[in-house]
């Protein structure tokens, strides 16, 4: 009989995970490591995850606040549902172990190709679903042509978003009022909705 899985236990080693991750990098952080941290046994961390590229998964689902369900945005106002989702933050309280593991996560992802698949599919489906569900919608009022290209206009809208995360990465609080998302699905708006934004002079 499979014993039940402990949320506890759970808790404990997905905690000393985010630890050894951020202090040693991921390829120097071995199973064994966490076991000890953790004070769990390796049999009961491989009972919840499969192998060291799952745990890693969930622990950067984690930080980054994947694991919370978004809220969907409908405010009937196209240009600021868009913002809202462009403009969306990782956690704040998580946003040291996220910088010192990053350089890890990238170096990773570039030798475990497949890993890599997993966590950029992890990372950009849900804005992306969002998006989608936005757009549609605006397709359906009248927003937006028929004929828009989903997949451009996603393209469209996230690609400038990556381009900071990845090039520019600024130190900009959330409460300077300077989020990207903003010009971006302003821009959008201006060359695709078919009615000019609500808060425009007209």
């Amino acid at each position: 009989m499979v014993r039940p899985r402990s949320p506890e236990a759970h808790e404990k080693v997905l905690r000393a995970a985010i630890e050894l991750f951020a202090d040693r990098g991921i390829e120097a952080t071995s199973m064994d490591s966490i076991a000890r941290l953790s004070g769990v046994s390796k049999a009961t961390i491989y009972n919840h995850w499969a192998d060291k590229e799952a745990l890693l998964l969930e622990v950067m689902v984690f930080v980054n606040g994947l694991d919370r369900e978004p809220d969907d945005v409908d405010t009937g106002d196209l240009c600021r549902d868009l913002a809202t989702v462009l403009n969306r933050r990782p956690p704040i309280e998580h946003e040291p172990f996220r910088d010192r593991m990053m350089p890890s996560l990238i170096a990773y992802s570039a030798t475990h190709p497949e890993f890599g698949k997993a966590w950029r599919h992890r990372v950009m489906e849900p804005p992306r679903q969002a998006l989608k569900r936005i757009l549609c919608r605006a397709i359906e009022h009248g927003q937006l042509p028929p004929s828009l290209d989903l997949d451009l206009a996603m393209a469209l809208l996230l690609g400038p978003m990556l381009y900071r995360h990845i090039f520019v990465r600024p130190s900009i609080p959330p409460e300077s009022g300077s989020d990207l998302g903003t010009p971006v699905a302003e821009t959008f708006c201006r060359a695709y909705a078919s009615t000019a934004h609500p808060n425009e002079a007209r």
